[in-house]
């Protein structure tokens, strides 16, 4: 009886072929991953923001309150408002009967890598029978109402089809929300 030797492995091409493909995954791969660990830095900061939204939401009927609640979030903190590993910053502005009352702005650290001291403005606006109105402006024309949101990274096109275009933060739009594009 004899045995046929057949062949056994793999061939170099083959080798080489697996190798090609494995690294055409890990540059496609790699840049998608990164792109990710930023997004969460940046999903940190809309936590940390959580809480003074809902404080300004809530307990600022009047400007005195919305200046109250202001003062009293960013002397936390250190005079940061709020602050994490990534995050550097979460301050209220406070410009009474302006249109950019009440912002929260975001401001991340040098630890959040490529978005290291970019901003996400987050805008309260009153609806109103008439449209949205910037809750510092409603303040001093008496209008009253629930508070929506925006928010805007540099890209403020969800903002403005909104029309609730407020202060355009920093943050690249690839890296924020879909709803801060």
């Amino acid at each position: 009886m004899t045995r046929s030797t057949g062949q056994q492995g793999f061939t170099l091409i083959e080798l080489m072929i697996v190798v090609a493909i494995i690294g055409i995954l890990a540059a496609v791969a790699l840049p998608a991953y990164q792109d990710f660990t930023v997004r969460a830095r940046v999903t940190e900061g809309l936590s940390l923001a959580a809480n003074v939204k809902s404080q300004v939401g809530v307990g600022s009927a009047t400007q005195q309150n919305l200046t109250a609640t202001a003062m009293t979030w960013n002397d936390q903190a250190g005079g940061m408002g709020a602050r994490s590993k990534y995050v550097n910053s979460v301050l209220v502005t406070s410009a009474p009967d302006a249109a950019t009352d009440g912002e929260i702005i975001i401001t991340f650290s040098g630890n959040a890598g490529p978005i290291d001291g970019q901003t996400l403005v987050l805008t309260p606006w009153v609806q109103a029978g008439g449209g949205p109105v910037a809750l510092g402006l409603a303040f001093a024309a008496n209008v009253t109402g629930p508070i929506d949101w925006s928010c805007q990274s540099a890209d403020v096109g969800v903002a403005t089809a909104r029309g609730m275009l407020g202060t355009a933060g920093t943050l690249p739009g690839r890296f924020a929300p879909s709803e801060c594009r």
